[in-house]
């Protein structure tokens, strides 16, 4: 194993060897469930009770919001629909009749939190409640949530409608990777053709680099949030669900991810040797890495249907944390 040129051949970043408990927040969490990721890579940094299947409140509507992102055109403009006027809870109070565009009310969704704006976009989708929840469980297990089950577009109470932090994680990291979805959540003050709206997200403001996404809160809920912080080339999203003092554990939860994690590109152009054959990955690959210790890593020749010529693997300390197939140059 050849040490210490990966730092010369990748990049100048420091790599960690694993970190210690004891930089981790509070272990005794005030968190009923909390999972930290990295948003490109999906590399989980921080977790706790991230598999109960909890209720979310209205954090529901980060899946809401992505459906119709995807599916629908948002300049469009619809007549709400009258079950969506009056709506229970938190409230854009849309009226019987009223003319608004798609846009708007994904921005009601998002910044006010609108149950009125959720039954209306769920029904100008799918044409009814139902069936959009139908939609909300084929998709969620497309972005990889593979232990919740949703029964509205809003979060309102439901002993069927819930979550687990991991998948709700998995959830928001997908939807922050769309540029329409990301620009809604980190908009503070919204003008539109139709409604203005300021954000109910505190976090945006409370912690340098936030760029979303949303709170919710009911009674069997609790106060939950799912946040994200971008920082140099790092984004981090944070979930926690049941948490009373949801920013001000969030921001642990950050200052420890921010602390102890770095992220390493490697670039598909850095050339690798293999039995002195020039060498590279197909791919630009990003890599989650802690932030002291050192890195090493290995080329070992292959044969490969796909014409690989060596597979690359890098260490942090014993644990190897990729590998990937690299390709003569001159291929």
């Amino acid at each position: 194993m050849r040490k210490g040129i990966l730092f010369i051949i990748l990049s100048t970043f420091i790599a960690v060897g694993a970190f210690s408990v004891a930089n981790k927040p509070n272990a005794y969490a005030s968190a009923q469930a909390e999972i930290a990721m990295e948003l490109s890579t999906g590399k989980v940094l921080l977790k706790g009770n991230s598999d109960a299947k909890l209720p979310m409140a209205s954090t529901t509507k980060i899946l809401t919001a992505i459906i119709i992102i995807e599916d629908c055109n948002l300049d469009e403009v619809i007549v709400v629909p009258d079950e969506a006027v009056g709506a229970e809870g938190s409230s854009i109070y849309l009226k019987k009749g009223e003319k608004i565009d798609i846009r708007d009310l994904l921005y009601g969704l998002m910044l006010r939190s609108g149950n009125d704006s959720a039954a209306a976009l769920a029904i100008h989708h799918s044409g009814s409640i139902e069936k959009f929840a139908e939609v909300m469980n084929e998709r969620a297990k497309k972005y990889g949530a593979e232990n919740s089950n949703f029964k509205n577009p809003s979060g309102l109470p439901d002993n069927e409608h819930y979550t687990t932090a991991s998948d709700l994680c998995k959830i928001a990291c997908h939807a922050m990777k769309n540029e329409v979805f990301g620009k809604i959540v980190s908009t503070t003050n919204y003008n539109g053709k139709y409604r203005s709206y300021a954000n109910k997200n505190k976090m945006l403001h409370l912690y340098e680099g936030a760029n979303g996404i949303k709170t919710g809160y009911t009674l069997k809920a609790g106060r939950c949030l799912v946040s994200s912080v971008k920082r140099d080339d790092m984004n981090v999203v944070c979930v926690v669900l049941n948490c009373p003092d949801m920013y001000e554990r969030s921001g642990k939860i950050f200052d420890y991810c921010f602390k102890n994690f770095k992220l390493l590109k490697i670039d598909k152009n850095k050339v690798f040797m293999c039995d002195r054959i020039p060498c590279k990955l197909s791919n630009d690959t990003n890599i989650v890495v802690n932030t002291n210790g050192n890195l090493d890593y290995k080329v070992t020749p292959i044969q490969s249907e796909d014409n690989a010529v060596a597979e690359l693997e890098i260490y942090n300390e014993n644990s190897l944390i990729f590998s990937g197939k690299l390709y003569s140059i001159n291929a």
